[in-house]
This record gives C-alpha cells, structure tokens and sequence, in this order.
C-alpha cells in the first residue's frame, strides 16, 4: 500500500496562522509544538494545571500561559499534548465544555480517540500531528532549519477543511520540511504502541540484557558486556539511520557482516515472530489499552515495579560507571 507524502509546497501556512491555538501541557512534545508554532508565527497559548512546574519554563520561554480551561475556551484549535492516561480526564474538566462547533481538537497520539476513552461531539474537527521524534529533537531540528517527519490523520471532519488545517499544522511545527505522511488515527495507534512494545523499547531493551547476561553469566567482566551489548548499539543503529542496513554492513567487518546472517535469525526466529504477532493482536483488540489503564487507575503499581527492577539490573549500574569515565559526558 502506497502512502501519500506532502511536504512544504503543499501546505497553507495562512491557515494555521489564523487560528487562535492551544496546547494544553508543557512536557517532551508540548515544549517543541508551542515554541516551534510561535516562531511559525502563530497564536499560541499553554494550558497548565494551576501549580505546574512548566509555567515557569513556558512563561521564561516568551509564551503565554493560562489554565486549561481559559485555553481552551480561547482557541479554536486545542493540541492535547498531556500523557495519554491525563488525557480523558483533562478532556471531561477543561476541554470538552468549551468545544464550539466548528473547533479542531488535535492529538500527537491517537490511544484516546482509537480506543473510544474520549468522545468528542460531531461537530468539532478530530485531526492528529504526531512528529516521529521525541520532543526535544522536534523542537532542536526545527531551530537549525530542518524538522522531524509528521504523521497526519483525520479521524472526524465537521467543517470539510480538516485535513488541510492537519497540513498547516504540521507546516507550523515544522514537519513539512521533512515529509507529512498521510495514515488513520488506527494506523498510528497500533503501529506505533507496536513498534514500542516489539523493537524499539521492549524488544531493544531486552536484547540488550540478554546479550549482557549471556557474557556474564560466562564469565566475562560485566564492563565488556556493557560495551559489546550496549555502548557499540548507538554507533551501529546510527549507521543503519544515516544510509541503510546495507550502508551499517558496509561499514563493519567481513567477520561481523557473516557473523550477523548467521547469529541474527536464531535470536529473531519463528518463535520471535510469533510472539510480535501476540503482541500486535492485543494491541489490535484493545486488550493491551485495558491493561494500561487499569495498570494507571492501580497507581502505576506494575509499571513502577518494573521500573525499580530495571533500574537495579546490572547492566545499568555498570553502566553508570563506565559512563562516568566518559570526559565528553561531563563537557
């Protein structure tokens, strides 16, 4: 299936520029989306939870802040920008009661919208904007005159334009000088809470503590596991980005290049496969997004377990140490 990419040339700056917009949070994505629309020359305002620690950092920044709920009541595009598991509730208390007919409600994520935790009224415009970078490389990217590709979708459009105020969205926050790839709120969703789940977060991680635990399990001094299974992956996932896999082989030895045709497919095998195949189909019948949010209605119970094992593992602790020996870090 063939995607549809638009870039600069297909965008009206104009419309973006005319609406009176609203990012409700301040965090990863909310700092690089305000700061890149007001230097796009837009009406930006930030709405944050009376005591949050971002009013100093936005108002410091040259923006303005209110609260949620004056934000939302201002503007006629309202950006939720707030953690996926904040959002319905932020939804119900300061957005929903100030939709007007005619409003867009925008998304740098679909979780809420694809699996039903917010509903908003037919008559307002239901887009999303969802830069492929963390925020800091989003708003970082834009400064030095480029920008992160966006993924633009359009699950409700009440006044017939939505999908080229998605456009100018994604023109003001810089991602047409990039690419804008077009796709649906489900496409987003799942792939991307797949790609995390499978490669990218989970399946990375524990890659990596496999490899880790395999050398020192066998003996070998946890700094040189560290190095062979955790330092070196930058350099070898940079490659990969510059120019390709084939680019990253290129650029590694004959022993490594044979040894990878050879190694890769017993750790990635059928097995692998089957599992990312369970993994999707939760993802896909929502049962992974019951979790996570009966998991965040238990106060993170499982998650901060989680996060307290893997902070203690090995692997991070010594690399905690190696890291301090890096001069460049403390530079």
């Amino acid at each position: 299936m063939a995607v549809t990419i638009y870039y600069e040339q297909d965008c009206n700056p104009d419309i973006i520029k005319d609406k009176k917009i609203a990012i409700i949070g301040y965090g990863s994505q909310g700092h690089a989306h305000a700061l890149n629309l007001k230097d796009s020359g837009c009406d930006v305002r930030v709405g944050l939870r009376e005591g949050s620690h971002s009013i100093e950092a936005a108002e410091e920044a040259g923006l303005r802040v209110t609260d949620m709920a004056t934000a939302a009541e201002e503007a006629d595009l309202i950006m939720v920008l707030v953690p996926d598991e904040l959002q319905p509730e932020v939804y119900e208390t300061s957005i929903a009661p100030h939709l007007k007919a005619g409003d867009t409600l925008a998304f740098a994520h679909g979780f809420n919208i694809h699996y039903g935790y917010i509903t908003p009224p037919e008559d307002v415009n239901v887009i999303m904007c969802a830069p492929k970078g963390p925020g800091h490389i989003v708003r970082r990217q834009y400064t030095e005159g480029s920008g992160v590709p966006d993924l633009i979708c359009v699950a409700q459009d009440a006044t017939g334009d939505a999908w080229d105020i998605a456009l100018s969205y994604a023109w003001g926050v810089g991602g047409a000088r990039a690419g804008v790839i077009k796709a649906t709120f489900a496409q987003e969703t799942e792939e991307d809470l797949f790609g995390e789940q499978a490669v990218l977060c989970g399946g990375l991680v524990e890659l990596v503590k496999a490899g880790f635990e395999t050398l020192v399990e066998a003996g070998y001094p946890p700094e040189l596991a560290y190095f062979e299974c955790y330092h070196e992956m930058k350099m070898i996932v940079d490659l990969m980005y510059e120019s390709g896999i084939h680019f990253m082989n290129y650029s590694i030895s004959n022993t490594a290049e044979y040894g990878e045709y050879y190694a890769g497919p017993k750790v990635i095998n059928e097995q692998s496969r089957e599992a990312m195949r369970e993994i999707l189909a939760r993802i896909q019948d929502g049962t992974f997004a019951e979790e996570f949010v009966a998991d965040c209605k238990n106060g993170h119970a499982w998650l901060l377990e989680q996060r307290e094992a893997i902070n203690n593992h090995e692997i991070e602790k010594t690399g905690e140490r190696i890291r301090g020996m890096f001069s460049w870090i403390h530079e």
